[in-house]
């Protein structure tokens, strides 16, 4: 009998040690293709592989010398993982005052000379690394590891194998898939309109090579169709807007790394009249809105912006805003709108600006779980309705449901200012509601000097 409960002991044992041992960590990492000049600032290993730091560019001409600053050229570095990954991060400048942005519980920084740090990364991550602050940081891709790849055999796959690929215009229909593997480089741009489109791989779109509005299409990605996705791609220096999903459905986004800001107008996402839109786990850098929600069309039926997730997404933008919703406002609703666990590691306008018009109504929007790092700037949310230059019926627009919950400021000093603001009596802002908003350590109350809160308001409703 004892032997038998020493058996069994042993078996339990045996089980709760392997079900509590650590995943043995895997990295996958890819090569760069010849010709591509890779940056200078850093060197990165993953588990002892070298993992190869791409550069991007900021501000191109006409852009370049404004009164601006967007810290100059950046890195960025790709690889995939599974378990608890130790990376190596080597440069010639002082890393001393090392900064990742956003912080994980999973992912410690320790420096170990002016020259040197060491990451330890419990999961993927995508991550900022500043010795200075935005002066040319690596942004950090840590995917999970890729799964399921096509067979370049397949009939319907457009298959970019490694490489450089002058690409131009990709036109891709019905039942297509278009994979970039890793360390391919394809310069061009993608029109995609059909069913059941697939954009996948590990390789870079890439769009630097064109002039501010003269790519090979008028988007980096356009999107006119239903059940569409994009996964796990990283698109470089797109030359006007990114990626732009047009009166369609059943649009995915996931694992996707926009790394930005060469361009004017280089909008990260933009939902245009469409609907059931999922944004998940993506990293934007752009110059221009991160995500702008817009209504361009009244004559599609079933124009509306609506069902729309933005979820676990690190965002950036050095220009303009991180969400914008209503500049163009030709549809009837822009509703049912939802963001999720969101890090907002630099901006410089309002980071929330819902401004309707042409009578547009935005309703129902939620925005939790949002952690934004402040740098001294005015504003944290505009709702108010407004006339501007890029409405054709020059009326306001309606703004009602608005909840904000679990929304905290940390960083400098600064403004913070929530305004709420109606147009008139007919185009006002109703039904905000404000729970466990948190700025600078402060909860936002009524009589905060951070709340804005102006006519044609009614019913600011503070949530315990």
């Amino acid at each position: 009998m004892h032997a038998q409960n020493t058996l069994r002991v042993s078996i339990f044992l045996g089980v709760l040690l392997t079900s509590c041992s650590p995943v043995l960590a895997t990295v996958h990492t890819y090569l760069t293709p010849a010709g591509e000049t890779l940056s200078t600032e850093y060197t990165v290993t993953a588990e002892g592989k070298s993992v190869d730091t791409y550069a991007a560019r900021v501000l191109d001409p006409p852009f370049a010398g404004k009164e601006w600053d967007f810290g100059g050229p950046y890195a960025f570095a790709n690889f995939d993982m599974e378990g608890s990954t130790t990376v190596k991060i080597q440069s010639k400048r002082s890393l001393r005052n090392t900064v990742v942005r956003p912080q994980y519980p999973d992912v410690q920084l320790k420096v170990e000379d002016d020259n040197n740090l060491t990451l330890t990364l419990g999961s993927p991550r995508k991550i900022s690394i500043e010795p200075e602050g935005k002066k040319s940081p690596l942004l950090l891709f840590a995917n999970p590891l890729e799964k399921n790849a096509p067979n370049p055999e397949t009939p319907g796959v457009i298959y970019f194998k490694p490489g450089v690929h002058a690409a131009g215009k990709i036109s891709v229909g019905d039942n297509q898939t278009v994979y970039l593997a890793g360390g391919a480089i394809v310069k061009g741009a993608i029109d995609a309109q059909g069913a059941n489109i697939r954009i996948l791989g590990r390789g870079i779109l890439d769009g630097s090579d064109y002039e501010w509005r003269k790519g090979p299409y008028h988007v980096t990605i356009g999107i006119t169709g239903t059940n569409v996705e994009i996964n796990g791609i990283t698109i470089r220096g797109s030359s006007h807007w990114t990626i732009v999903p047009r009166s369609s459905r059943q649009v995915v986004v996931r694992n996707v790394k926009l790394c930005g800001s060469r361009v004017q107008n280089d909008d990260g996402i933009n939902p245009c009249n469409s609907q059931d839109v999922f944004i998940s786990d993506c990293f934007i850098r752009s110059d221009d809105d991160c995500i702008a929600m817009k209504g361009l069309d009244l004559k599609t039926p079933n124009n509306n912006v609506e069902n729309i997730v933005v979820e676990n997404c690190t965002l950036w933008c050095d220009r303009a805003r991180i969400f914008l919703l209503g500049h163009e406002s030709r549809a009837a609703f822009m509703r049912n709108i939802r963001l999720h666990n969101l890090d907002i590691i630099h901006y410089t306008m309002t980071p929330f600006l819902l401004e309707p018009g042409e009578e547009m109504r935005i309703e129902d929007v939620l925005i939790e779980n949002i952690r934004l790092h402040g740098e001294g700037q005015g504003e944290i949310a505009r709702l108010k309705p407004v006339v501007n230059q890029y409405m054709h019926n020059k009326v306001p627009g309606h703004i009602r449901g608005v909840h904000f919950r679990n929304l905290e400021v940390y960083g400098a000093p600064g403004g913070y200012a929530m305004q709420i603001e109606g147009a008139d009596p007919q185009h006002q802002v109703r039904d905000v509601f404000l729970e466990k908003v948190k700025i600078l350590g402060q909860m936002l109350k009524p009589d905060s000097p951070n709340l804005k809160v102006g006519s044609h308001v009614e019913n600011v409703k503070f949530i315990e």
